[in-house]
């Protein structure tokens, strides 16, 4: 057998569903399904038995431990030649393997990953906010799909990696949040080639709604800020930029106050010219990419929401970690290790 496909799920029947289906249309069938519920309170046997007779799946029921640890475990359990860690919210397009296939016979890779796009299906919000995780605007659109990266660095969400150097490097750590850039790094570090393989890409709906959406690029900035600690060379300028945009958000609001206490309008004329324009260019970009104005509309406060998100999140994590001193455990127990 060539792979094995891990999909750690948490309280997501519905969603490990709509994935299964997707894999039974693949093209290329030389592949496992292995499924680990990680102590969820709603679980996902059902479905996964439903799929029993149409895919070499099996399913395995843990106490919670986090994506990584789950990863792992089901990694202890694979047969493939070649692991592929899946997040359960994503669908894969029927040439999803074959692309991996054809990539890996064209150029041999010990790690790869793919992008990333969102369906017509999804819902305006799911749209828009993959929309910011992808745009020019917000990212650079170095998580868009680029062929031309210095190093491209998979994310858990569509990463595949050899099973021999998956398990000669320990798998995934214990860490809640950036594991899976913890685990990239350390494939680079011990020499292993790394590539993006740009047609193996998957459907994302990341999440549902804005509000949770802030919960995830927060607990993103907390992870940059653990990630240095343990790799400093790891922290580039570009993982600043949204701290810099956040305390930016927050000098301009003061300005405005300060220009309509005083009142002194032309204190805050420039910033306020400089984020309005900002904002437009990606509604107008998000409206022509999607068809929809508002998707467009939505992807403003997407944006909004990802870069101050995972700007206070970054702040946050530095004053606590690098100010105060204290390790990932004491800082974050009430958030990461309840």
């Amino acid at each position: 057998m060539k792979y094995s496909i891990i999909v750690p799920v948490y309280n997501r029947p519905d969603e490990v569903e709509e994935l299964l289906q997707s894999l039974t249309c693949q093209t290329l069938k030389d592949f496992e399904v292995i499924i680990v519920e990680d102590g969820s309170a709603k679980p996902c046997e059902k479905e996964c038995a439903g799929f029993s007779n149409q895919l070499d799946i099996h399913y395995y029921y843990k106490e919670n431990s986090g994506p990584g640890q789950s990863r792992n475990y089901g990694a202890e359990r694979a047969k493939g030649e070649y692991i592929i860690v899946l997040d359960s919210d994503v669908v894969l397009p029927k040439d999803y393997l074959l692309a991996i296939d054809e990539e890996l016979k064209r150029q041999p890779s010990d790690a790869f990953g793919g992008p990333d796009r969102s369906h017509p299906s999804f819902t305006n919000v799911q749209k828009a906010i993959s929309y910011s995780m992808t745009s020019f605007f917000t990212t650079g659109g170095i998580r868009g799909g680029k062929k031309k990266l210095d190093k491209f660095y998979p994310r858990s969400f569509n990463m595949g990696i050899r099973r021999d150097v998956y398990s000669q490097l320990g798998g995934f750590s214990n860490m809640r949040f950036g594991e899976d850039i913890d685990f990239s790094i350390r494939i680079f570090k011990a020499g292993c080639k790394c590539r993006l393989f740009p047609e193996a890409w998957v459907w994302h709906k990341r999440r549902t709604d804005l509000r949770k959406f802030f919960r995830q690029v927060f607990n993103s900035g907390i992870a940059r800020i653990s990630l240095y600690k343990k790799y400093p060379e790891s922290l580039k300028l570009v993982h600043m930029m949204p701290m810099v945009f956040t305390l930016g958000v927050a000098a301009w609001i003061i300005m405005l106050i300060v220009g309509i206490a005083v009142p002194c309008v032309w204190v805050a004329a420039i910033p306020t010219a400089i984020v309005f324009l900002w904002a437009a260019l990606i509604g107008v970009d998000a409206t022509v990419k999607n068809h929809n104005s508002t998707v467009g509309v939505l992807s403003v406060a997407a944006a909004f929401t990802q870069l101050i998100g995972y700007g206070l999140g970054f702040i946050s994590a530095w004053w606590k970690r690098c100010v105060m001193g204290k390790d990932e455990y004491s800082a974050f127990k009430n958030t990461f290790y309840k």
